[in-house]
C-alpha cells in the first residue's frame, strides 16, 4: 500500500484541517507576485549595490553616446560653428533649412556612389571575411598539443595590434609598384603590377587587409564558445561511429550557431561602417570614385569642406539605415530560433 493511501488518524486529520491558511499565500508574500516574480521594489532593494556600481558607466554612456545625438539637429540647419565659441549657441543661432540638406543629398551623385561602394565592400567582407574567423577557430580547436595551439593563437592575434598605417605599409612593400611581387615578375620577364593603385582591385585589397589584420582577433569569441562544449558529446558521437567531420558538423557547429547569429546581426548593423581610417589613408592612391564610402564622404564634406549640416544629414541617414538593418537581422535570427541581440 502506498503512502498516499494510508488512512490518517482522526486527531491528525483534525489538526491538519484546522491549520490556518496565510492570507499572503494566494497573492504571494515577501514581495512576490502570484507568478513567482519579485516586484520591482524588491528587486531594486536586492540589487541596489550593483545598480550603484553601474551608475558611473551609465553616466559615461549618456554623456558620450546619447547626449551627442541631440547634435543631429544641425542636419536641418545651415550650421555655422563660427557664430560663437559656444557650440550650443552656434546651434541655436544657425539658420533653419528644414529638409534642404537631405534634398541635396538625394540629388548628389557622389553620395549615391559612396553608398554603392559601401554596400559592395560590406557584401565582400561578409562573404570573404566573416567565415574566416570561424574556420580558424575550428582549426585551432582541433590542435591537440597545447603549446602549438598557444603559439598559433599568438601569431594570428599579432596583426590586430598593428596600426593601419603599418598594415598599409606592409601591403605596399608586397603589392606596390616597387614591391616584392612586382620585382619578382620583372625578374622573370613580365611586366610589373601595382595593386595598391588599381581602382578595379581596390575593394578586394581592402578586404584582404581586413582579413590579415583582424581575422585572428575575431576567433577569440568562437574559441570561448567552443570551450563551453561538453566533451561527452564528442565521445558519444565517436562511439556512434561519427568521424571528425561528422563530429564537427553535428556537435561543434551547432554549439557555435548562437554566437554566429549574434555576431552576424551585429555585423549587419555595422554594414555601413567599412573602415574609415583604412580607406582614408588609401583614398588618394585610387581616387574617390573607387574608395569613397559613407564615412569618408561625411568626413570630406563636414571637416574638409566645412559643410557641417550637409555631412550631418548624410551621417543621420547612415545611422537610421543601420538601426533598421539591426532590427531586421535580429528578427531573422528570431525566426531561425536564435536569440540575437535581444530576446523576443
Amino acid at each position: 500500500m502506498s503512502h498516499s493511501t494510508v488512512p490518517r488518524s482522526r486527531p491528525e486529520a483534525e489538526k491538519t484541517d484546522k491549520t490556518p491558511v496565510r492570507s499572503g499565500a494566494a497573492t504571494g508574500s515577501g514581495g512576490r507576485r502570484p507568478s513567482g516574480k519579485l516586484s520591482l521594489r524588491t528587486r531594486f532593494r536586492r540589487d541596489r549595490v550593483l545598480l550603484l556600481m553601474t551608475l558611473p558607466a551609465v553616466a559615461l554612456i549618456l554623456l558620450f553616446n546619447y547626449l551627442p545625438i541631440l547634435g543631429n539637429v544641425v542636419a536641418f540647419q545651415d550650421y555655422d560653428p563660427y557664430i560663437s565659441d559656444n557650440g550650443v549657441v552656434s546651434i541655436l543661432h544657425s539658420p533653419w533649412v528644414g529638409l534642404e540638406n537631405f534634398q541635396r543629398l538625394f540629388e548628389d551623385s557622389a553620395f549615391w556612389e559612396a553608398v554603392q561602394n559601401t554596400l559592395v565592400l560590406f557584401f565582400l567582407q561578409l562573404v570573404l571575411y566573416f567565415p574566416i574567423p570561424i574556420a580558424l577557430a575550428l582549426l585551432i580547436n582541433s590542435v591537440v598539443r597545447p603549446r602549438v595551439r598557444a603559439v598559433s593563437q599568438a601569431i594570428l592575434y599579432l596583426p590586430h595590434f598593428f596600426s593601419w598605417v603599418l598594415v598599409i605599409a606592409v601591403f605596399q612593400q608586397l603589392f606596390g609598384g616597387a614591391g616584392i611581387l612586382s620585382q619578382l615578375l620583372r625578374q622573370h620577364g613580365y611586366d610589373g603590377i601595382d595593386i595598391m593603385t588599381d581602382p578595379e582591385t581596390f575593394k578586394f585589397l581592402i578586404t584582404a587587409q581586413s582579413v590579415w589584420k583582424d581575422a585572428g582577433w575575431g576567433i577569440i569569441v568562437f574559441l570561448a564558445a567552443l570551450a563551453s562544449v561538453n566533451p561527452d558529446l564528442y565521445e558519444a558521437a565517436a562511439m556512434d561511429g561519427a568521424n571528425r567531420w561528422r563530429r564537427m558538423w553535428h556537435v561543434t557547429l551547432p554549439a557555435l550557431r548562437p554566437v554566429i547569429a549574434l555576431l552576424l546581426v551585429l555585423r549587419v548593423g555595422d554594414a555601413l561602417t567599412v573602415g574609415f581610417e583604412q580607406i582614408l589613408l588609401q583614398r588618394d592612391a585610387v581616387g574617390p570614385g573607387a574608395s569613397e564610402v559613407l564615412d569618408t564622404f561625411v568626413w570630406w564634406n563636414g571637416v574638409r569642406n566645412q559643410d557641417f549640416g550637409y555631412a550631418a544629414a548624410a551621417g543621420l541617414i547612415k545611422g537610421v539605415i543601420s538601426l533598421g538593418l539591426v532590427l531586421i537581422a535580429n528578427k531573422v535570427a528570431h525566426l531561425m530560433g536564435e536569440q540575437g541581440v535581444y530576446k523576443k
